[in-house]
């Protein structure tokens, strides 16, 4: 599970009771597609014909353009996870990864699961005695994507749920 059991209302957006901003939501969704972008070629060098994982990625930012409607990207994060299905390794994190960047839409609180997938992704990929230092790189790289703007409230977040996320965020 990477959601904890009771939401943070920093993750909540204001008409639905929490404090989070419309554009924070945004900022959240655009990070959670560049941390899965930035692993996908796991995925598409496993299954090249397969759309789904990058079609996710790009309804996420679409979402954020006001293109798509939240269901719509839900709807086609949820297809990305389905591709992961029948795989393993970096290429099934990696689906994972995008799947859950376009459910941020929809709970911004998933934008973790973008990035936790990415590290693992980053992990399974690499040889044997380098996968720590691999998931480490992915999440220096992660934190460095982070726009000001919302850099405190995701790095809060890691420290909070990092052993909802398999521990990955101690980079």
């Amino acid at each position: 599970m990477i959601l904890p059991k009771v939401r943070d209302p920093r993750f909540v957006t204001f008409r639905r009771g929490g404090t989070l901003t419309d554009a924070d939501h945004h900022l959240l969704a655009l990070w959670a597609a560049s941390c899965a972008e930035h692993v996908l070629v796991h995925f598409e060098s496993a299954r090249p014909a397969d759309p789904r994982p990058r079609q996710a990625i790009e309804h996420a930012r679409a979402w954020v353009r006001g293109e798509v409607r939240m269901m719509t990207a839900r709807a086609v994060g949820g297809h990305a996870m389905g591709a992961a299905r029948d795989l393993q390794g970096a290429a099934r994190y990696a689906a994972y990864a995008a799947g859950q960047a376009a459910v941020v839409a929809h709970v911004a609180a998933h934008e973790l699961g973008a990035a936790a997938y990415a590290i693992k992704a980053a992990r399974a990929a690499a040889t044997d005695g380098h996968r720590e230092t691999a998931g480490r790189l992915e999440c220096q790289w992660q934190r460095d994507q982070l726009q000001e703007k919302i850099r405190e409230l995701v790095l809060d977040d890691q420290r909070l749920r990092n052993d909802l996320c398999w521990s990955v965020f101690a980079c």
